[in-house]
């Protein structure tokens, strides 16, 4: 019986020993609302038709992930970067200092690539902001795709620090530095590439893809590309910007299909800042709203606003990085079924006594 005890106490010092590094939590992204499980896969898609703009030494290569509603929750947890990545986004990011491993291992709720729920559904094309990979917008996608939508986010290659390939490669940012008014085209060409891909006969895709209700959103400079999209592609139905002022003017013929403007209000309100919102929203001359978020900060649109707050990075005063997510995620979950699936949403019909924080300026 001593010898027992012995072992259970050292047993018990063992684990108290180990207990700091074991104690270290999870990254963790809030869990979808929607009540379908979420699957995901990722695509190697290659332009032929197209050079690369920032390495023009070959074809325009992009890196999708696909989420969608699934059948059954099975099979393993998407892994949210490589190791590779998860280095080269936080050194381009100013936090060096960040165990790559931990944002690497963040645990999120899309499966492997479970088998889909049969039927054709709307797609949301998701594009990131100017250099965060494609997955800082897993959050949103995995919500959307709980909802019923199939969602497409787009990996612009050299836009971002760190997108990893099939093979093991990893590219840089090497637009980084490049003026933004560049950006838009090369994403509106990204966008319809990846349409034509997803939507042709021959594609998977296009038995779980219904061609005529197609939407587009995305944050930052992805938001900034949304409207020029629009415009080179008629198949996007509806659009949203997530806080990414619109440097380059709408044409003057406008854009007569439904658009979101979600954002900060320290920046994106009538008389503040920002003045592009306002000088654009005239050509916005189809169903419209202007919606502001009080206390959010840029990240607060994407998982860096959760996933920095868990690491201690939240901005004095900024609103929770869960509650950003939260509404951001309601927000645009309701622009999309309302004008991809005809949903009614009184959500978008103003303020509501839940969301306190948002304000229409419209």
């Amino acid at each position: 019986m001593r010898r027992l005890v012995v072992a259970v106490a050292a047993l018990v010092g063992m684990v108290s020993l180990a207990s700091p590094a074991s104690a270290v939590p999870r990254l963790t992204l809030p869990p979808p609302t929607g009540s379908y499980p979420v699957g995901s896969t990722d695509l190697h898609l290659v332009d032929q038709a197209r050079k690369d703009p920032w390495v023009p030494t070959g074809p325009r290569e992009l890196m999708v992930s696909m989420f969608y509603p699934a059948l059954l929750p099975v099979g393993p947890k998407r892994p949210y970067l490589t190791l590779a990545e998860a280095k080269m986004f936080l050194a381009g990011s100013g936090l060096p200092d960040i165990d790559p491993a931990r944002v690497a291992g963040t645990r999120t709720s899309a499966r492997v690539d479970t088998p889909p729920l049969p039927g054709k559904r709307a797609l949301v094309v998701l594009s990131p902001g100017f250099n965060k990979p494609r997955t800082t917008l897993t959050g949103l996608a995995e919500d959307l795709a709980s909802k019923g939508f199939v969602v497409a986010v787009i990996g612009h290659n050299y836009e971002a620090f760190g997108t990893g390939f099939p093979d093991g490669h990893v590219t840089d940012c090497v637009a980084c530095g490049s003026d933004s008014k560049l950006l838009p085209p090369v994403r509106a060409a990204d966008v319809s590439f990846v349409l034509d891909t997803l939507t042709r006969a021959s594609s998977p895709w296009s038995r779980l893809i219904d061609r005529t209700r197609i939407g587009m959103t995305g944050h930052s400079i992805g938001g900034y590309s949304t409207p020029a999209a629009m415009v080179a592609d008629q198949r996007i139905r509806a659009g949203a910007d997530l806080d990414g002022r619109l440097w380059s003017p709408i044409p003057a013929s406008g854009i007569d299909r439904p658009f979101l403007l979600l954002g900060r209000e320290s920046e994106y309100t009538p008389a503040g800042p920002d003045t592009t919102w306002a000088a654009n929203w005239p050509s916005l001359t189809g169903w419209k709203r202007w919606i502001s978020v009080a206390a959010a900060v840029h990240p607060s649109f994407t998982d860096v606003g959760v996933l920095g707050e868990q690491l201690g990075l939240r901005e004095p005063g900024a609103l929770d990085g869960e509650r950003g997510m939260q509404l951001t995620r309601a927000y645009v979950s309701a622009f999309f079924d309302k004008h991809l699936r005809g949903g009614r949403q009184p959500l978008l019909d103003g303020p509501v006594a839940a969301n306190p924080e948002i304000k229409f300026w419209n």
